[in-house]
């Protein structure tokens, strides 16, 4: 039987609804699909905007990485958890001993002129009258000098003076032995090498030295320099006399400072890039890095040593710290993972970096925002840092009161951190993901006093070099590279130590250090041995006394 019309209406209207059902469905995803795009353009444009506004806040805004430890009008949780921990030891116990509130630091004193110019020799200038006004105006008779007042004082620049010495053996000879044809000849020797590598002294050597690595003057600048001065000498020429006589004398200085660090129990370390054009088998733009190792902050002398490598692989650390048994402070690099023997310990100040970039434009008071949250914990454990070592007489002191103040706030700050789900790709979330990685080194301080709870000290010590190299960019060789690292290692040795820069540059110069001498008899020339500091010191003070000499008496003015 035929169907009718209404039956075949029916079945039409059903396949209708199932024709929209199934463009509904096709309609639906493809709208999840737009909304799913659209948000994830909308998290990278968000994400991007971070960018922006990081890289406006590094070009324009402060460097600094410090906040302050509370927000107006929040109160301090840091004091509420411990009161709520224990209200009984919160009662006994006055909150100030807690937890010592954030004092303004005074103002340093404008140093006055007998400070800033204390070493330099003075030479009085008296302001004489002439003969005719020696006579009273009134009668005649001549004035009775009744005393002197100081007038006023300067600051004198001697400009630098070349000489060339040129030196000649006078000879001897016995004239009876003569007669019996056999001569008996003797010269004159003064028990010096006449020459470094090159025609210059041991202070004009170290003249270059020290304008390149601790003024960070070029050689192509010095070399203009020289003209002034009436000489020509070639940026090539200074080249040759750094890279040879460090090689040759500095050497032995510097693998006996690495010696000596290695029998240290504290280490800390940092790296940075340099450029070294003529490399084997390597592109000139190809990177290469200058590392720096330290000692920690276990109060030894100190000591800092840069050196050269082509790559940045973890190897070269693990190669110069081959033999070290101790904690590593040292920045997240994995690099050091390798490094065995050795209990790495986190950098408080590069994850307190991460949330300092983290916190979103206008939002650094926000107390809602998760960075600025993990910042409070941050800026509470340097804080609590900073009146610790202040206050405490000993290691073991710092140890105790680490445990007792800054263990409960890295705790909450762990607790916190567990806490946070932020969006992928987000400058929190790269913040987060920092942290976590290097979560097993966080509380490796809080194991001995002597642990460093930052890397500042080796940030601070690689600076001069990256310093420098904004002025000669980069360097020719490889034996250019690894001489920069030698000559650095002395340069920030003695300022390390507290000595004069040149004099201890040209104090090794004279004593020729080379790799025949003992351990002992290299600690005779280091910068903290307190013969070479009286030394150094006395060379300094006769070369401030030399130009008053030379001026004789005090002269008068008229």
């Amino acid at each position: 039987m035929a169907d009718s019309s209404k039956d075949i209406q029916l079945r039409e209207l059903k396949d209708m609804i199932n024709d929209l059902k199934k463009m509904i469905k096709t309609l639906q995803a493809t709208v999840d699909a737009a909304n799913k795009r659209e948000e994830a353009l909308t998290q990278e444009r968000d994400n991007l905007k971070e960018e922006i506004d990081l890289l406006r806040k590094k070009l324009f805004g402060t460097s600094s990485e410090k906040r302050n430890l509370d927000i107006p009008g929040q109160l301090n949780f840091f004091n509420e958890a411990e009161l709520e921990q224990d209200p009984k030891a919160a009662e006994a116990e006055d909150l100030g001993s807690i937890l010592p509130e954030r004092t303004a630091k005074k103002r340093k004193a404008r140093a006055t002129d007998a400070e800033r110019f204390k070493g330099v020799p003075v030479e009085k200038k008296y302001l004489e009258l002439s003969e005719e006004e020696k006579l009273c105006p009134v009668c005649g008779t001549p004035l009775k000098e009744i005393g002197e007042e100081f007038v006023r004082r300067e600051l004198v620049f001697v400009p630098a003076k070349l000489k060339v010495y040129e030196y000649y053996s006078k000879n001897y000879e016995c004239p009876q032995c003569r007669l019996q044809d056999i001569p008996v000849i003797k010269k004159g020797k003064d028990g010096r090498a006449h020459m470094l590598y090159g025609m210059a002294s041991a202070g004009t050597v170290a003249w270059v030295m020290y304008q390149k690595f601790c003024n960070g003057l070029p050689y192509y600048r010095q070399e203009k320099d020289w003209k002034q001065y009436g000489v020509e000498i070639t940026r090539a020429t200074m080249a040759n006399w750094v890279i040879r006589n460090s090689e040759a004398f500095f050497l032995p200085m510097y693998e006996y400072f690495h010696r000596k660090l290695l029998e240290r129990g504290f280490a800390m370390a940092d790296e940075t890039p340099l450029q070294v054009l003529h490399e084997p088998e390597r592109r000139a733009q190809t990177k290469s890095y200058m590392w720096l190792f330290r000692r920690g902050e276990d109060g030894g002398p100190p000591i800092i040593l840069y050196k050269y490598s082509e790559t940045r692989a973890g190897d070269n650390a693990v190669d110069f710290l081959h033999g070290f048994k101790g904690y590593l402070m040292c920045d997240g690099y994995s690099g050091y993972n390798k490094v065995p023997d050795a209990k790495r310990t986190a950098c408080w100040a590069h994850i307190r970096r991460y949330l300092t970039d983290a916190i979103p434009k206008g939002k650094a008071l926000d107390y809602t925002q998760p960075s600025v949250q993990g910042m409070l914990y941050i800026n509470q454990l340097f804080h609590l840092e900073d009146v610790i070592r202040s206050k405490s007489s000993s290691f073991d002191a710092i140890k105790k009161a680490r445990l007792e103040k800054e263990k409960p706030v890295v705790e909450g700050f762990l607790s916190w951190l567990d806490q946070q789900n932020p969006t992928r790709g987000s400058r929190m979330d790269k913040a987060v993901t920092y942290i976590q990685n290097r979560r097993s080194y966080l509380s490796t301080y809080l194991e001995d006093g002597r642990c460093s709870f930052s890397n500042n000290l080796s940030e601070n010590a690689i600076r001069p070099f990256t310093v420098g190299r904004k002025n000669w960019l980069f360097c020719d060789t490889p034996n250019g590279a690894q001489a920069s690292a030698i000559v650095y290692t002395i340069v920030e040795m003695a300022k390390a130590n507290g000595v004069n820069v040149y004099h201890y540059l040209t104090y090794l110069l004279e004593k020729l250090p080379d790799d025949r001498m003992s351990d002992d008899d290299l600690e005779l020339l280091a910068p903290w041995n307190e013969n070479v500091k009286a030394e150094i010191e006395r060379r300094v003070n006769e070369s401030n006394q030399s130009y008053v000499n030379c001026q004789g008496a005090p002269t008068t003015e008229k």
